[in-house]
């Protein structure tokens, strides 16, 4: 098969297609427990039903790029990253207070709605919370059964756990060390960059392709390789990520304008900008940051903020310092063809997207 837009296409919807099939195991099984379970598998499908599917598409590429053939075993590996990625947006979600993901109500705010529609005794806000950090929990445990129950070779499955364990553990440490930068109000440039490595660069882009590799049996020299193109590759596009937090379009992204300002994001992007504005500007920017009720006009005024400082214009600079870092271990790297050309294609689509 060659690298094509369509093959890539057709990665998204075999990912698709197993995980629907791994869902409609599942209902059954919780049916099973209680009817009332149904709002959770509900919810899941519905996260599930949409998204970028660059992790499954990462890990599936490092295997072919270790020479490992095409199956729908590896397809259903790959798609055990989404429901890590399922686990990480619903927790992510409600420490943030998010009201939307995806251009739906974030998990927690429709089991709050649930609660609500029916009348039910106590907090709706407490009910979707708790609803909401089980079914990340869930979640979690579904990647590890889809994973494990892929159909691949025990012994590949063997020499890959560890890569699974640790980037679930250095996703959780991230997710961590953003919540202290918001609680701490943001440190040096340094420390939001630690976040970015750690809360979404590994576990977005490095880590899936080590999965992918592992699960081939590749060599030291090749992970060392995909490490060289998806760490820079994955701290990129975690800072357009944060750019698009401020100045994306909410048709774009699935989330209302300038959410990460509303959130108080400690990001690359609002660190530089405290660091460079004047005195006045920076006060109003820390006093502004974190407020939920921020409207569209104080929205507007940090973003005037935030060009002013040559912030945005440092961190885009950065973005393609580092894709083009990326790009260049990639093209001096032994990944095979037709994998090279995909993931070259996956660092663009990764780095200059708009949602």
């Amino acid at each position: 098969m060659g690298g094509t837009a369509t093959e890539a296409e057709d990665l998204r919807a075999r990912v698709q297609k197993a995980l629907d099939e791994f869902l409609a195991v599942q209902g059954p099984r919780l049916q099973g427990i209680s009817e009332d379970l149904a709002p959770l598998l509900d919810s899941a499908v519905t996260l599930l039903s949409g998204g970028k599917r660059l992790r499954p598409a990462f890990a599936y590429w490092a295997w072919r790029g270790a020479g490992g053939a095409d199956s729908e075993q590896i397809v259903r590996a790959a798609a055990s990253l989404e429901l890590l990625q399922a686990c990480a947006l619903i927790h992510d979600d409600v420490m943030d207070r998010s009201d939307t993901r995806r251009g739906q109500p974030a998990a927690h705010r429709g089991f709050a709605a649930l609660h609500r529609g029916h009348g039910w005794l106590g907090s709706p806000e407490d009910f979707g919370v708790g609803s909401a950090i089980l079914l990340g929990d869930l979640c979690l445990a579904w990647a590890d059964e889809l994973l494990f129950d892929s159909g691949l070779p025990a012994g590949a499955l063997l020499h890959a756990k560890p890569v699974f364990d640790v980037m679930r553990s250095e996703l959780m440490a991230g997710q961590y060390l953003d919540l202290l930068e918001q609680a701490l109000g943001g440190g040096s440039v340094e420390r939001a960059m630690r976040v970015v490595r750690y809360k979404s660069a590994k576990y977005t882009v490095e880590r899936p392709l080590h999965l992918g590799a592992a699960l081939a049996g590749a060599s030291q020299e090749l992970l060392e390789a995909y490490s060289a193109y998806g760490l820079p590759l994955g701290e990129a596009f975690q800072l357009r990520d944060d750019v698009l937090g401020v100045f994306g379009d909410p048709e774009e992204t699935g989330k209302p304008a300038g959410d990460d300002l509303r959130e108080g994001k400690r990001t690359v992007l609002v660190t530089t900008a405290l660091a460079r504005a004047a005195p006045a500007d920076a006060a109003r920017l820390r006093s502004d940051l974190g407020d939920p009720d921020l409207d569209q006009d104080r929205v507007v005024e940090l973003r005037r903020i935030i060009q002013d400082t040559g912030a945005l214009e440092h961190v885009e600079r950065l973005v393609a310092e580092l894709t083009a870092r990326s790009m260049a271990a990639l093209q001096a790297s032994p990944v095979s063809a037709p994998a090279r050309d995909v993931l070259g294609q996956l660092a663009v689509a990764a780095t200059t997207r708009r949602g």
